[in-house]
């Protein structure tokens, strides 16, 4: 079999469809889609999201030290795609979008509340790793849709429409 070289930009798969939602220190709040992001340790739970620095979100998140990952399905497509498109520098997302949320429990950082699993984040750390900044934050607490949670508590993504 003959093999060719391809990009190497973007070349893992499938990457999480997920939005990360913050609140700056004037109580404003911004979401942004991210799309270099993961589990990097399951005792303590902790997620990375990677972040360019002239992202408006990033000085945020850089400043409170927390952030909170959006689980994003096919019925959040609309949402997803502006978000990913227009800056929070330049306009208010959410009041363009009437987004609903509510408040963290354990972070100052919004959950977008249509978004099926929220998951607050705080920053234990951080790395450059060329064109992002790589944000390390401990889970410290996971909300998710009724029907979404076995009875054991494990999320069933099988049973989303992943985008």
């Amino acid at each position: 079999m003959k093999k060719t070289e391809a990009l190497k930009k973007s070349c893992m798969k499938p990457m999480p469809s997920i939005i990360v939602s913050c609140r700056d220190k004037d109580g404003k709040d911004n979401a942004l889609v991210v799309g270099y992001a993961g589990n990097c340790s399951y005792a303590p739970p902790m997620i990375m999201v990677g972040i360019v620095p002239s992202r408006y979100s990033y000085h945020i998140i850089k400043e409170t030290g927390c952030f909170v990952v959006n689980i994003a399905t096919a019925e959040n497509k609309e949402m997803y795609d502006y978000l990913g498109k227009v800056s929070g520098r330049n306009e208010d997302k959410f009041a363009k979008l009437n987004i609903k949320t509510a408040d963290g429990e354990c972070v100052n950082a919004p959950l977008l509340t249509d978004c099926p699993v929220n998951i607050e984040c705080k920053v234990v750390d951080s790395i450059l790793t060329g064109s992002h900044e790589m944000f390390i934050g401990t889970v410290e607490k996971v909300h998710a849709d009724k029907q979404f949670v076995d009875e054991n508590g494990n999320i069933l993504y099988k049973n989303m429409k992943m985008l």
